[in-house]
């Protein structure tokens, strides 16, 4: 094979201008924003997930050929048996469904100044002053204590109202202006605007005061509304999970449509491109495993995140069903893995926080980050350069576009992704996914054809 000597990139908008490939690049982009649209928590994420597969004839039964698991309805273990058999290894794709955002807490409400208000905690890497004077919607489930569960979306409907988090006058804002911005906007102050109309009804038949008027509410207005529409009272919040995100649709950005925004790209792409990938080839070489995980923006803990068990029992059980017998630490060690999570790509008014020559570009392609972590490779997962080789090589044989990049320079900061949980098992395994502008902000920017290229690659592993 003739290589060139020096390494040259290319724009993906110069390898791909057929006519057919923009056709499918256009198509992946529409049915991208109505799955962001949907999708705003990880339990939307899920059931996305599960009726894609049921449509897809996949059992929620590990066992058959075609078979997945989900769990607390916020993680799924998603499998189909490969030409060869599963004692030869795997081929594995994982990616987390949840992304910051603001929970309400689990006594809410309160009123102020004849406003009502819910007190809020936010989840994950923000910037606390972009949620301020900005749409905001609700979702959540509430638990009642006979075992219902009420689904509640409120502010995506366009008729639907909306709330939002009020902001500081600048008129009024010389002393914030010159604080730090990790102290000029405090967690305690992202308080949602819920109403403001008063409700004069009795609290109860039973006024213990004996008081027969009145007193004027506004958060029992807001109770009273959330009572008529869902059924439920106040106590219900404690049993619940509210989320806050930002309301109304993802959207094409730009005058050529060529870039898509919208909240929840960090990791919902990558849920959302593997999950097409997967259902894209459905006669693998080795047998394919997609899992999708919760609570990476918070650390991977808990029931649901990637350092639970979770993936341990299913793979078990999938062990006892397809290969009985056969050891799961052998199995694992000859795994091959995608921990597949977005790049920051390199802003244009923000360039000096990135070194160039290891920059990810928006437009060049799904990029590979050979490890995480933070200064001086701290809890990173470093991917050995046999794999990083082998995958060099099939994306070369199918021209699939690839970058390689780190996240900035070495003493700006850093983070993580699971791919150091799926390592401990001793798989391969290597961080890759599309570059990402404005992450972790309510509208992150990605590129038509980077997620097309991204899908490309993803199918190219998974049927590898």
């Amino acid at each position: 094979m003739n290589k060139l000597l020096e390494h040259k990139t290319k724009s993906c908008w110069e390898l791909y201008q057929g006519e057919e490939e923009q056709k499918a690049m256009d198509d992946l982009a529409a049915r991208y924003i109505d799955f962001l649209s949907r999708c705003k928590t990880e339990r939307e994420t899920i059931k996305y997930v599960e009726e894609a597969l049921i449509d897809a004839g996949f059992d929620d039964y590990l066992g058959s050929d075609t078979c997945f698991r989900s769990f607390r309805d916020k993680t799924i273990f998603i499998a189909r048996k490969g030409k060869k058999s599963l004692s030869e290894g795997f081929r594995l794709v994982g990616a987390h469904a949840d992304t910051p955002r603001l929970d309400l807490k689990q006594h809410p409400l309160y009123e102020d100044l004849g406003l009502g208000m819910a007190k809020t905690h936010y989840y994950g890497g923000i910037r606390k002053y972009q949620w301020l004077a900005r749409p905001l919607s609700l979702h959540g489930v509430v638990v009642k204590t006979d075992g219902e569960k009420v689904n509640i979306v409120i502010g995506e409907d366009p008729n639907d109202p909306v709330f939002t988090i009020l902001d500081l006058l600048p008129h009024l804002a010389y002393k914030q202006v010159e604080k730090k911005v990790s102290d000029a906007f405090e967690g305690e102050k992202l308080n949602i605007l819920m109403g403001h109309s008063l409700s004069f009804t009795k609290e109860d038949e039973d006024d213990k005061d004996g008081d027969d008027k009145a007193k004027p509410s506004v958060k029992r207005k807001l109770l009273e509304l959330f009572n008529e529409k869902y059924g439920i009272v106040e106590e219900d919040f404690f049993s619940s999970e509210m989320h806050i995100v930002p309301a109304g649709p993802a959207r094409y950005v730009g005058l050529d449509k060529s870039m898509v925004g919208g909240y929840g790209q960090d990791d919902r792409s990558c849920v959302f491109l593997a999950l097409e990938a997967f259902l894209c080839e459905p006669e693998p070489e080795h047998a394919q495993i997609v899992l999708f995980y919760d609570k990476e923006e918070v650390g991977s803990d808990g029931s649901t995140g990637a350092k639970s068990l979770f993936f341990e029992y299913c793979l078990e059980d999938l062990i006892e069903a397809w290969v009985p017998g056969m050891k799961m630490s052998r199995i694992m060690m000859m795994g091959k893995a995608l921990s597949t999570d977005v790049h920051a790509a390199i802003d244009p008014d923000y360039q000096d926080v990135h070194e160039k020559l290891n920059s990810a570009y928006l437009g060049y392609g799904p990029c590979f980050c050979k490890f995480t972590g933070h200064r001086g490779k701290v809890a990173a997962n470093d991917a050995h350069p046999e794999f990083v080789a082998w995958l060099r090589n099939i994306l070369g044989e199918a021209e699939v576009p690839w970058q390689m990049a780190e996240l900035g320079k070495v003493d700006e900061g850093g983070g993580g992704t699971v791919a150091k949980y799926l390592a401990l098992y001793g798989m391969d395994v290597i961080d890759f996914g599309p570059p990402v502008l404005s992450m972790h902000s309510p509208f992150e920017l990605t590129s038509k054809v980077d997620l097309y290229a991204t899908a490309l690659a993803f199918r190219t592993f998974l049927k590898s």
